[in-house]
């Protein structure tokens, strides 16, 4: 890979030669503007606006532009003499935790080569350390007329830095977020949680840009002369009438596209339990269920109902001593008539 930068990785008193190298590539189509009508190709000339004559690239420098519409020439010579130490270092200044790097930050990404044999001890403990510390490296370095700011992390058995906003230039989210209230059920949180369990992860490498490859048939169809492929229905969209029910297509739809058990239940369970109206009082005093006063007046009925059994225990024992009674009257009764007879 060809270098774009060379320099050195200053840590500490230790100095590691490196050359800094794309990390990334582009593999987008880029189209050239043309004419319509001839495709002739349309092409930017660089004129001097003084001379009114076109210029080539070797009579192009820099300059800066001042309030006034002064040019300021600024040359290469200029700029590799700045009064910074990153001019053609990079230059450790922190060691922090991975995590603490907002990924909002992160831009272009870069390997950095070790510059020749001498570089290959102190790149590999820098490497090291950095790998057994779990952190990443912290550096400031000048690329293209500016000091940016770089994170240094393993990556492989290379290092690999990437540039970074300074702080001041991200923005904060003000405005962004939507300004109605709005409340978020938790069974409407079960089904969003069953659809990223559904969608589960990915490996990347399995990913791939279909528009790219798409616009290449359309390239190769129109370069043999055949007509261009028909583009594919649109996805079916729009507005979200019922939040619910699009949760519920949704892992319906992802399940069947996994070749998972659709487990129609369930979604049919969390739909239900989450459309279902809360109770309110006079809906709980209809239920099947015994509200207290119900189950305090229980009781009142058991003890009623034991005081009726008590009250028919005595009155048939009642009745029973009064038989007893008038039948002992009767022989007495009986006896007595006897033996006034006997006497007389």
């Amino acid at each position: 890979m060809r270098s774009i930068w060379n320099g050195a990785i200053s840590f500490g008193l230790v100095s590691i030669p490196i050359k800094l190298v794309n990390a990334t590539e582009s593999h987008a189509i880029s189209f050239r503007q043309i004419h319509t009508e001839d495709n002739g190709r349309i092409r930017y000339r660089k004129v001097c606006e003084l001379e009114d004559r076109e210029v080539s690239q070797a009579e192009i420098g820099k300059a800066y532009e001042d309030a006034d519409g002064t040019m300021i020439p600024i040359s290469d010579e200029d700029l590799s003499h700045l009064p910074i130490p990153t001019a053609r270092t990079i230059e450790i200044v922190a060691f922090v935790p991975g995590d603490r790097i907002d990924p909002l930050q992160m831009g272009a990404a870069y390997y950095l080569a070790a510059g020749g044999a001498q570089a290959a001890k102190p790149y590999t403990l820098l490497r090291e350390a950095l790998k057994r510390s779990n952190k990443v490296a912290i550096a400031k370095y000048a690329l293209r007329g500016r000091e940016r700011l770089g994170m240094l992390r393993v990556v492989g058995d290379a290092i690999a830095m990437h540039g970074l906003l300074w702080p001041d230039e991200v923005r904060a989210p003000e405005g962004v977020a939507p300004d109605e209230h709005v409340t978020i059920r938790d069974k409407e949180l079960d089904l969003a949680d069953a659809l990223m369990d559904t969608l589960g992860e990915v490996d990347l490498e399995d990913l791939h840009d279909e528009y790219r490859e798409a616009l290449e048939e359309v390239i190769a169809a129109k370069a043999s002369g055949e007509t261009p492929p028909e583009s594919p229905a649109p996805a079916a969209g729009g507005k979200v009438l019922d939040l619910m029910a699009a949760l519920e297509n949704s892992v319906r739809a992802a399940r069947e596209s996994r070749g998972a058990p659709e487990e129609e239940a369930e979604v049919r369970q969390l739909r239900r339990d989450a459309s279902a109206p809360k109770e309110t009082g006079a809906k709980k005093s209809t239920s099947t269920k015994k509200t207290p006063a119900a189950k305090k007046a229980a009781p009142a009925r058991k003890s009623t109902s034991k005081a009726g059994e008590g009250a028919a225990k005595k009155t048939a024992s009642a009745k029973s001593t009064a038989s007893a009674k008038s039948t002992a009257g009767k022989k007495a009764a009986t006896k007595k008539t006897a033996s006034r007879k006997r006497t007389a």
